[in-house]
């Protein structure tokens, strides 16, 4: 199914590398305007390629990277490789060390109707338009996505932890607290069996879908352009990805909790409650930080913190037939669906997923103790506390062909810009290893 093949990858040099903290970034849909404005002060870090702040963005990232290029900033491997790619991190309020252990290469930019790579949401044209014009400029990717792969038995993680063994660098600890390590395999017989692997499995897109969609779009505006003539073995055909395993147990995902900031019928909180007692089993609780334990676990189960009061909210499993919105059973059945359906339209009016997309009403945050305090401080009307989505839902609801509701999903952590390049300009690429590898990968 999946083709991958290895990069010959652009890194900092090895002075700069030394001190790759101060060279890394986060993704461009995860910035903070904040830390935005600290990295844009360092003329060499990442995010003047990922996240350029020009007129023309994509031409003044295209002029940054040339001069890095010719000063030596950035060096290209003189082999191919598959890049491991370590994640040791903890979860607030745990002293437990997670490893998400993964690897770095390109995968074939599948169109979604090939069924090859899978999404689980939907994009906005604009980001995408944004992230194609910026790849058609600068020939380079900047940030791997980030996809799931599953593989019960864990056999490529025993090449994964050898090559670890001599790390390339490593940060101290990245902007979401994580400390991330890169080490590369170069072995052809052990490169050629992750081929031989990802070539039996589909890949879930689990973040960066404006990404992938852009590398996506490019390679069919250049197919386009070639007129019948391209082979489909150049590097635009390609894209950067990061692969980890979904059967892992140090795959984390975390809640995104909706705060509400208006009442679109102009009601009060009293209303709101009132409203919601037909579809849910409405329970004061005493305390809203303990919202999150409550519903640990339980079907269709919610918290709801308003006016300084909280409350576990639970659906009455017989309404859940008038979930009528057109989608798989899978969708129906998640926990976002149920709210976006129960509470924000039939409570709150507003009518369909696409409808609550555009809605400004709606925030979403990750923070409990950040939605609590923006309730109390008038910020917003209502938070409703939310389960995390499991992988097992993610699987389900990406292989019934259907997508979530908005920001179903927080992967944590994030994957970092700058720790690894790669280029798909045709000078660049190492187009002649591709056609190496190409064979054995794909007759296993």
């Amino acid at each position: 199914m999946a083709e991958i093949q290895p990069v010959r990858g652009w890194r900092y040099n090895p002075t700069l590398s030394a001190d790759i903290d101060a060279y890394v970034s986060p993704l461009f849909d995860v910035v903070s305007d904040k830390q935005r404005e600290v990295l844009y002060q360092n003329p060499l870090n990442s995010i003047h390629l990922t996240v350029p702040r020009a007129d023309d963005p994509a031409e003044a990232a295209a002029e940054r990277l040339a001069e890095w290029k010719a000063s030596g900033v950035l060096r290209q491997d003189e082999l191919p490789g598959i890049y491991a790619y370590y994640q040791y991190f903890r979860l607030p309020g745990s002293t437990w060390e997670y490893c998400r252990k993964g690897f770095m290469c390109h995968i074939r930019a599948y169109g979604w109707d090939e069924n090859v790579v899978l999404r689980h949401e939907n994009t906005l044209p604009a980001s995408v338009n944004d992230r194609a014009e910026l790849l058609a400029r600068t020939q380079f990717q900047t940030s791997a996505t980030h996809g799931l792969y599953r593989d019960d038995d864990f056999e490529l993680e025993a090449y994964l932890d050898e090559a670890m063994r001599s790390p390339l660098y490593e940060t101290v600890e990245d902007y979401q607290g994580a400390r991330d390590v890169l080490a590369v395999i170069q072995d052809a017989a052990i490169i050629r069996r992750f081929q031989q692997v990802l070539a039996t499995r589909e890949v879930i897109l689990a973040d960066g879908h404006h990404r992938y969609e852009g590398s996506l779009a490019y390679r069919q505006a250049r197919e386009l352009a070639a007129d019948g003539t391209a082979t489909g073995r150049e590097p635009w055909n390609y894209h950067l990805m990061y692969l980890t395993n979904a059967a892992a147990d140090d795959l984390r995902i975390l809640p995104t909790h909706r705060l509400l900031l208006e009442m679109p019928n102009g009601g009060t909180v009293a209303d709101l409650v009132r409203e919601m007692e037909p579809y849910f089993v409405v329970q004061p609780k005493e305390d809203a930080h303990d919202l999150p334990d409550i519903i640990a676990g339980k079907q269709w189960a919610f918290g709801l913190y308003a006016a300084g009061r909280a409350y576990k909210l639970r659906l009455r499993p017989e309404v859940h037939a008038l979930l009528n919105w057109p989608t798989t059973a899978e969708v129906k059945d998640l926990d976002l669906t149920v709210l976006h359906f129960f509470v924000f339209q039939q409570v709150l009016g507003v009518m369909g997923l696409d409808a609550q997309r555009a809605w400004p009403g709606v925030a979403y945050v990750r923070s409990l103790l950040d939605c609590l305090q923006r309730v109390d401080r008038g910020e917003a009307v209502a938070a409703f506390i939310v389960n995390e989505v499991t992988m097992a839902e993610v699987e389900a609801v990406c292989h019934s062909g259907a997508v979530m509701p908005p920001k179903s999903t927080f992967f944590y952590p994030k994957t970092i810009g700058g720790f690894l390049f790669t280029s798909i300009a045709d000078d660049e690429a190492g187009n002649p290893f591709v056609e190496f590898f190409q064979a054995p990968a794909l007759s296993a």
